[in-house]
């Protein structure tokens, strides 16, 4: 009997790289349509987060002795991918105004920086699918409904 055929094109990844690349998508979605800079800033760095996450699960790193302190998937990224150094030191600093949008400081994220961070989150975003090697699903725009 022949072997069937992968049901999924692409490289093979685990489901947790799956998940997280497929949370990503989902979040640059939601800042696509968010009505609010700050929906729309929280949303677009959470985007990226993921995206860094799917990485990470993707090259593990192997255990070095005793446990380590708790770092931020922006420290261990560099690490990972020395490429993405700029990106993760980018979306270090945005990460101070993302908790400050969650907790309810939205005056500090203007239009510009919504949009801004939306920009550069889907590009981080097609990174990461490109470094993975998964096919890049642009963005449909906001308010098209789809061809049904």
């Amino acid at each position: 009997m022949a072997p069937r055929p992968r049901d999924t094109p692409g490289p093979r990844l685990s489901p947790a790289v799956r998940a997280h690349l497929t949370d990503s998508r989902s979040c640059l979605a939601e800042a696509t349509g968010a009505r609010t800079p700050a929906s729309r800033y929280v949303a677009a760095h959470l985007a990226a987060l993921r995206a860094a996450a799917a990485l990470l699960a993707a090259r593990p790193r192997p255990l070095e002795g005793r446990r380590r302190r708790l770092r931020s998937a922006w420290e261990l990224l560099p690490e990972a991918e020395p490429s993405l150094a700029e990106w993760a030191a980018y979306f270090s600093t945005t990460a101070a105004k993302r908790a400050a949008a969650e907790a309810g400081m939205v005056r500090r994220i203007s239009a510009a920086e919504a949009e801004e961070i939306l920009v550069e989150a889907e590009t981080f975003v097609e990174t990461i699918e490109d470094l993975l090697g998964v096919p890049s699903q642009p963005q449909l725009p906001a308010n098209v409904p789809l061809a049904g």
